[in-house]
């Protein structure tokens, strides 16, 4: 197996080089009339290489990544390969790494037992001043045959260094070493590089619109990163006598016309000229994108078109193939809309749950009444530029049309009661489904469409489509799959606990709205007559084999039926978008730090709490035992003098009366031993001795 080495294989560039190499047949290039899809050959490419980041990932397509940071084995690792790429057009740091590893293997020459094929992958930037093949007629490019005359942006004259040094080597011996450079324009396509900041933009709706910066006519030399990776694989193996080649695609865009089809085809549609430096202040854009956005230079790629035969993926450039692009772009960074359709009896809560989904998702939220005001208000700003004389023929009908749709909405709500019929509802709904915000980000529809036949005209293919032929079955062509919900949430409830939760209801929240008694009831009863048949719309999304999700919240005893929202939210996956903003990451930190200081102060409080109630208790208690002690001594006082009584009776009786006496005597006579004498004393008076 042939090997190849790609620098920074978790790059932009590098993914895609390295996923191009692994399905190439090594040896033989791709053939006008070959299938988009590669066939596996039985010698392909092997592929290694290093990482940009160290904690980038290795692609799946790599099967060797060089951890180590030394040299020695960077340059063992590219002396096992056949094919050596390095890629200096995405960050300045590559360049003198390429410099080096150019030379290092050109050191190592003599000891190749077999051709290796060095290729050098720059940037258009270093033709950035070259003077104007003809002064007269600016638009002749320039080709390959020109590129002594190129001169560099003054931040890539270190690019050009390279070229030459690339170039120069590979003159040694080209029987064992051959060297490439490939002079890439912008590049674009998957999930997109220097113009990402630009259809983020758009995705995201600013309505603002997307910048230009300057004037905008300079013209972009740009090349679609899978067919900039076909032309280094080419080279690799076809080995072309042309030693510099340009990698550009055939447009000749200008910034001005990028950006306008960027907005019109994932935006707004609109733009604003801003000044060249404001672009230094967008943080998406880094001062080696900033120099290529700024770029204006024609070029024209002769030796791929005449030395090189692969299938383009983009040769008419990224204007005219937006479509296929923008589809890229949202695959690769995994941007598909989140389509929901939330159905059920009315006070069942659908509002609530999908107001819950549209802010955790980040979805559109369509209830009928928003929908309808918000297209009747679209047609009133349509219909305002007839008073205006500035305006193009285009939009003078636009405008004209949009009032004719105004008076015939007028005339419906004057026949219908002020409500429209269900062929402006559902038209207003297609209108808004087909929106760019639903077809970015997604929506979830509140409560429509209430019945069958509201389903099949919203959702109805029209007949100039949006599917390519052969991609869909017949179940799929009975329906616009860019408009159909991918996933339909059925809530489910009885009567009787629709009624009690309505009534439960604070007044704050029914007031205004069709949840009193009598409007419950009566759309309860439209509600159950619509869903009795067979023909139902819950019906219609099940023969479609898109199977509602019946969730009972009846059965749902959790505070806020919390459980039903986590079950739906496991239905629908993880959201597919940027993620927070910098202005809501900040939001949500210093809400989570206010929580945590609440939280602290909270336990704090309890600390104390319990602290006082200890020392209250403990004085309680103390208290207690005192008393408990106080009680017992004067029991056993009480005890003790009790008990002592009759001892008392007994002395005072039988033994006071002689001892009395006798001490009365041992004072008059004052004997020698008085303890003897009373002793005598008390024996020979003692009554009870005769």
């Amino acid at each position: 197996m042939v090997r190849a080495f790609v620098n920074n294989v978790d790059s932009y560039t590098g993914k895609t080089l390295s996923k191009v190499f692994n399905s190439a047949a090594s040896g033989a290039g791709n053939e006008p009339d070959a299938p988009q899809e590669p066939i596996i050959p039985k010698q392909q490419y092997e592929v290694i290489g290093t990482l940009q980041s160290p904690e980038g990932e290795k692609p799946e397509c790599v099967s060797e990544v060089i951890q180590s940071a030394s040299r020695e084995a960077h340059l063992a690792a590219m002396l096992t390969c056949d094919v050596i790429v390095y890629n200096i057009s995405d960050t300045p740091e590559t360049v003198s790494e390429a410099s080096w590893a150019v030379e290092a293997l050109h050191e190592q020459l003599t000891n190749f037992a077999s051709l290796k094929v060095f290729i050098c992958v720059s940037t258009v930037l270093t033709w950035a001043h070259s003077k104007p093949v003809d002064p007269e007629d600016l638009t002749v490019p320039f080709t390959e045959e020109d590129y002594r005359r190129r001169r560099p942006h003054p931040n890539f004259k270190d690019h050009v260094e390279v070229e030459k040094l690339v170039t120069k080597l590979g003159k040694t011996d080209k029987t064992r070493f051959l060297t490439y450079v490939i002079a890439s324009g912008l590049k674009y396509g998957t999930g997109e590089d220097i113009f990402h900041f630009l259809f983020k933009f758009a995705w995201h709706g600013e309505e603002a619109g997307l910048p230009i910066y300057g004037d905008g006519a300079n013209v972009l030399p740009t090349i679609h990163i899978q067919d900039l990776a076909s032309i280094v694989v080419n080279v690799a193996n076809a080995k072309p006598k042309t030693r510099y080649i340009l990698a550009v695609d055939g447009s000749h865009s200008t910034q001005g016309e990028i950006v306008k089809a960027i907005s019109d085809g994932l935006g707004t549609g609109t733009v604003h000229v801003e000044p060249k430096k404001s672009a230094l202040l967008n943080k998406e854009l880094l001062q080696c994108q900033y120099d290529q956005l700024m770029l204006n230079i024609q070029l024209e790629a002769l030796c791929v078109k005449d030395s090189l035969q692969f299938v383009w993926v983009s040769e008419a450039g990224l204007v005219e193939q937006l479509p296929q692009i923008i589809k890229e772009y949202k695959e690769t960074r995994n941007l598909l809309p989140i389509r929901v359709c939330v159905l059920g009896p009315p006070g069942v809560g659908k509002t609530t749950f999908v107001e819950q989904l549209c802010e955790h998702y980040k979805l559109h939220h369509l209830k009928i009444a928003d929908v309808i005001k918000q297209n009747v208000e679209r047609l009133e700003k349509l219909a305002a530029r007839t008073s205006k004389q500035d305006e193009s023929e285009e939009d003078d009908t636009k405008a004209q049309q949009a009032k004719e749709h105004l008076d015939l909405l007028k005339e419906d709500a004057a026949e219908n009661n002020g409500r429209y019929s269900d062929q402006h509802i559902v038209e207003f709904y297609k209108e808004t489904l087909k929106s760019k915000p639903c077809q970015n980000q997604g929506f979830v529809l509140d409560g429509f469409p209430k019945t069958c036949e509201q389903a099949k005209e919203v959702f109805a293919e029209e007949e100039e489509g949006d599917k390519d032929e052969g991609e869909k079955d017949a179940k799929e062509s009975a329906y616009n799959k860019l408009l159909m919900p991918e996933i339909i949430v059925s809530l489910d409830a009885s009567d009787d606990f629709l009624k009690t939760r309505i009534m439960n209801l604070p007044e704050s929240k029914v007031a205004g709205t069709h949840n009193t008694e009598e409007g419950l009831l009566r759309r309860l009863v439209l509600f159950r007559e619509q869903n009795e048949d067979d023909v139902t719309v819950l019906n219609y999304f099940d023969e479609l084999e898109i199977h509602p999700s019946h969730f009972d919240v009846e059965k749902d005893s959790s505070q806020n039926i919390t459980d039903t929202m986590e079950h739906i939210k496991e239905l629908i996956g993880e959201p597919r978008n940027y993620g927070p903003t910098p202005e809501e990451i900040k939001a949500m930190e210093r809400k989570a730090k206010e929580e945590k200081l609440r939280q602290e102060a909270r336990e704090r409080e309890e600390r104390d709490q319990h602290k006082s109630e200890e020392r209250t208790l403990r004085a309680k208690r103390e208290a207690e035992w005192t008393d408990q002690l106080a009680r017992i001594k004067r029991e056993e006082q009480e005890m003790l003098e009790t008990q002592s009584i009759p001892l008392r009776n007994y002395l005072m009786k039988n033994v006071m009366p002689t001892l009395t006496q006798g001490l009365i005597e041992v004072c008059k006579v004052k004997p020698d031993d008085p303890v003897d004498y009373l002793a005598e004393y008390m024996f020979k008076h003692n009554p009870q001795v005769d």
